[in-house]
């Protein structure tokens, strides 16, 4: 598992600057009014000795009757709920604010590392200018300029130091790991229980390393899987803005120690933003990836609408063309042992190894029906590719121009490979790689 680390503060802080910082591209809107982060923001951060996740959250005012203030507090709050380490941070050129005394009284009940950074100081000058803060008598207050890469390196090198150890979980070739992610409400939990019903054998059923959440093996059809169960699952009847918030972090737990994830999506309701956003945090882990369209019992239709619905999906999920699309009713059990059958097939592609020479015969062929456009005046030149890895399945391609395969070629080539193999239902990684050890991925 990897550690998960909030930064949180008052708005305007610099908190989504910071957050920009550390995951090394603009990925924050950062903006000079108050409260233009409304909402959490997560990526994955692997440039450091230890990966971690990582939370920008909008601006925490203590107590304030402004709704949407408050809407932000909360957000902040769950965030630290969350979190294994908190980075709070404080504003150096206004000086120590009544709000950042409160929150820091409110840290220290808090039972898990916490970092006071001092943000926006640029010099010398302002560096004495922040000596306000050390009366807050906290043990060791880190000042920075998250803007200017100021004492950030110095930061992550003790926060680092201080995260947990990334969970070892054991070896087990033999078990697909599955994960059900979805929104709230959309019958994960119907889902999970009816998966656990059919022509199983229950064993071992332990504490996650998430909050509240369940790992259970299951036998089906002779072989064994691993039900990743998400903390939001068994909270029946709760469909508030914040647990519709707080289900992307468990989400993110599932999807990094699952093989194959299950997408659940609410067929009354149809495909939603939060829908995508929880989609886009699978397609980027790189996990084998299913639509499973849960409800499908309850809506009316006629001959077009299962081709309709599957439509919507490919237009709003259009980084996922190769996910398979399962109609289910959990309730009723209608189609359910279909679910089964496409995480098989996609765990085999997922797993799927093809040799050099099969790829090559492939690749050769695609680059001769259809040649790389031109880079700077230059022919883009292949000479060969190699698989590297699978879960997903990873492709190296050298070339004499590493940068200058467009993204619409490198798309060309992940389609011929797939006309040629299949690879349904997982993503696949290309990397460019030049002669020179030049790189783009």
């Amino acid at each position: 598992m990897k550690p998960l680390i909030a930064i949180v503060g008052r708005p305007n802080v610099g908190k989504s600057t910071l957050f920009n910082r550390l995951v090394g591209r603009r990925k924050a809107m950062v903006d000079d009014m108050p409260g233009v982060t409304r909402d959490r923001n997560y990526a994955d951060v692997d440039r450091f000795d230890v990966p971690f996740i990582l939370i920008d959250t909008g601006g925490f005012e203590p107590e304030t009757s402004d709704r949407l203030l408050q809407q932000m507090r909360e957000q902040s709050q769950l965030a630290m709920d969350e979190a294994d380490l908190i980075l709070f941070v404080m504003d150096g050129r206004d000086g120590l604010t009544p709000a950042d005394v409160e929150v820091v009284e409110m840290l220290r009940r808090v039972d898990k590392p916490v970092f006071h950074v001092i943000n926006k100081i640029d010099g010398e000058r302002q560096e004495s200018a922040a000596g306000d803060f050390y009366s807050l008598g906290v043990e060791r207050i880190f000042t920075i300029s998250a803007e200017h890469n100021r004492g950030v390196n110095d930061l992550m090198e003790e926060v680092v130091g201080a995260l947990p150890k990334k969970t070892a979980h054991a070896a087990d070739e033999d078990v697909t790991r599955i994960a059900v992610i979805g929104r709230p409400n959309v019958g994960k939990s119907t889902l999970v229980n009816r998966l656990l019903g059919v022509e199983r054998v229950v064993a071992n059923p332990t504490p996650g390393t998430t909050r509240d959440s369940i790992d259970t093996y299951f036998n089906c059809n002779k072989k064994r899987y691993l039900l990743i169960d998400t903390a939001g699952i068994r909270r029946k009847g709760k469909t508030t803005e914040k647990i519709e918030k707080y289900s992307v972090v468990d989400s993110l737990r599932s999807i990094e120690r699952a093989d194959v994830v299950l997408i659940v999506i609410d067929a009354a309701e149809g495909v939603t933003e939060q829908d995508t956003k929880i989609a886009g945090y699978a397609f980027e882990a790189g996990r084998g990836c299913i639509f499973v369209v849960n409800k499908w019992d309850a809506i009316a239709k006629d001959n077009a609408s299962m081709g309709t619905f599957v439509e919507k999906i490919r237009m709003e999920f259009k980084y996922l063309p190769f996910a398979p699309i399962v109609f289910v009713s959990a309730k009723t059990g209608q189609r359910l042992g279909k679910i089964m059958t496409e995480v098989d097939a996609v765990m085999e592609q997922f797993s799927r190894r093809i040799s050099t020479s099969d790829l090559n015969r492939v690749f050769s062929k695609a680059v001769e029906e259809h040649h790389a456009p031109l880079y700077q005046g230059r022919r883009v030149k292949f000479y060969f590719a190699t698989q590297v890895g699978t879960k997903p399945p990873s492709i190296v391609i050298f070339t004499n121009r590493p940068e200058g395969v467009h993204f619409s070629y490198e798309r060309y080539i992940v389609n011929r490979f797939r006309e040629a193999f299949g690879f349904t239902g997982t993503p696949m990684r290309l990397l460019f790689k030049g002669r020179e050890g030049r790189k783009r991925g």
